[in-house]
């Protein structure tokens, strides 16, 4: 685990894989999955569906504004440059 990813499974919800950081994130009827990837300083936003079994990759522009900005949030608290959240992959 990197210090970045340590960061980020110190703020609320967020858990660390490895080289990756997760958190869940329900509201309005959509649930999220967020994953930040440190070796590519990237975050990926995915839509969960039905019981939590299925989850596929959404585009940022589909993510609330509200999510967005707590994940950019979390980022800079942990340390890391928020800009990365608008990373295109």
């Amino acid at each position: 685990m990197t210090d970045a990813v340590a960061a980020l499974a110190d703020r609320d919800g967020w858990r660390a894989e490895g080289f990756a950081a997760r958190v869940h994130y329900e509201g309005a009827g959509d649930r999220y999955s967020i994953e930040f990837y440190e070796p590519s300083e990237c975050v990926v936003y995915w839509k969960v569906r039905g019981d939590g079994d299925v989850a596929v990759p959404v585009g940022r522009n589909t993510v609330p504004d509200p999510l967005r900005a707590r994940i950019r949030e979390d980022l800079a608290e942990a340390g890391i440059d928020p800009e990365v959240e608008r990373r295109e992959l």
